[in-house]
């Protein structure tokens, strides 16, 4: 996955193999910057009340795709063993969150935050 900041929009470029995992039909997706409301790099909270439709679980290893959880609409592309979780918190958008995985997580979170 590459992560660029194009324009006031956040711009998520998914590989081929993460575009399988998550049933994703599309290369890019574009956010604006004023739709990001909070981003954090804890680990996210997940239970077995999830419904994921469509997407791929492999437990504990990788996490993709939509998810219909008790606090909304989820977009996931997490792989558990690497941990580097970033958490994108969504307003006026399709989905709620965005949960993925990032080596520099900590780096586009501080960039990410609404001042």
């Amino acid at each position: 996955m590459n992560i660029n900041i194009l324009e006031q929009s956040l711009q998520i470029e998914f590989t081929v193999k993460e575009q399988f995992l998550a049933v994703r039909f599309h290369k890019l997706w574009n956010i604006p910057l004023s739709h990001i409301k909070q981003t954090t790099t804890t680990a996210p909270l997940t239970t077995w009340k999830e419904l994921r439709s469509p997407g791929t679980c492999i437990p504990g290893l990788v996490k993709a795709g939509t998810y219909y959880t008790p606090r909304g609409k989820e977009f996931w592309l997490a792989n558990y063993q690497k941990g580097n979780y970033l958490t994108i918190e969504l307003e006026d958008e399709n989905y709620k969150r965005i949960i993925m995985t990032v080596d520099d997580n900590e780096f586009w979170q501080q960039r990410l935050n609404p001042e």
